[in-house]
């Protein structure tokens, strides 16, 4: 199992916007894709964290379920609206994608 981790950082006065836009996102366009709700976490920073942080938190199987994901989301025209419509409460160029590996006990 993996975690793929998309973060972002929010503008000063922005991250509600933010918060709430992927909370849509994840209903409306996530589920499209296969990023359910048991698969997805919002989380945003607090302490010893930036607290303009927002992240995605996403479960996946491996790296080729990642793919596949990205690959059905790039045909999914509202998404790019929807991209376009966060852009201006997010910091330009702050966006980045890590992905974990979960280690079993």
């Amino acid at each position: 199992m993996m975690i793929g981790r998309w973060t972002i950082e929010a503008r000063f006065g922005h991250k509600q916007q933010v918060i709430d836009s992927l909370k849509t996102w994840t209903t409306d366009i996530g589920g499209q894709i296969g990023w359910t709700a048991d698969k997805v976490q919002i989380v945003t920073g607090s302490v010893g964290a930036s607290e303009s942080v927002v992240e995605v938190n996403l479960q996946v199987e491996n790296l080729a379920d990642l793919g596949a994901s990205w690959d059905r989301l790039a045909e999914v025209e509202e998404h790019k609206q929807r991209s376009l419509n966060l852009e201006p409460h997010v910091v330009s160029g702050s966006h980045r994608w890590e992905v974990f590996r979960v280690v079993g006990d």
